[in-house]
């Protein structure tokens, strides 16, 4: 109820500058997690040319082709792509590289998900999300529990 204070058992709130670095740790992780989730799927379309058709991402992203453009634009300004009109979209080095990356911490919090018994569905679904917001700590741990090496 609003107005009311905390439970005893609630745990108590963590110092200002903590806090503040946690979310901003978040607002971070938000701003990238698009780029991230744009370079992810280039990389899987890229065909033989090594260029992907903004119809293309727009589709499998279910967002307009305005979207993938103005997004595009801004993987060209970060150096994680190129564009040509009528040439489609291709990864830079510094894309693949970033691409890569985020290719195997998907893989990893899925592997550990479906460890720990979440159906492979939800385990993608969650995925999705938890990849761009889990720390290398929180990586490094998940593969230990799985037994591989970080």
């Amino acid at each position: 109820m609003p107005g009311q204070p905390p439970s005893p058992d609630a745990d108590p709130l963590p110092e200002a500058p903590a806090q503040a670095r946690r979310f901003g740790k978040t607002r971070d992780a938000l701003s990238m997690a698009l780029l991230e989730d744009y370079v992810e799927l280039i990389a899987d379309l890229q065909g033989p040319t090594g260029a992907v058709r903004p119809v293309d991402i727009a589709r499998r992203l279910g967002v307009s082709h305005v979207t993938v453009i103005n997004t595009v634009a801004r993987l060209r300004r970060e150096g994680l792509a190129s564009s040509r009109p009528y040439h489609g979209v291709s990864l830079t080095e510094a894309g693949l590289a970033l691409a890569r990356r985020v290719h195997r911490r998907h893989r990893l919090v899925v592997d550990l998900l479906r460890a720990v018994g979440v159906p492979e569905e939800a385990a993608e679904q969650d995925a999705e999300g938890i990849e761009h917001h889990v720390s290398e700590a929180s990586l490094a741990a998940f593969s230990r529990f799985l037994g591989r090496s970080a």
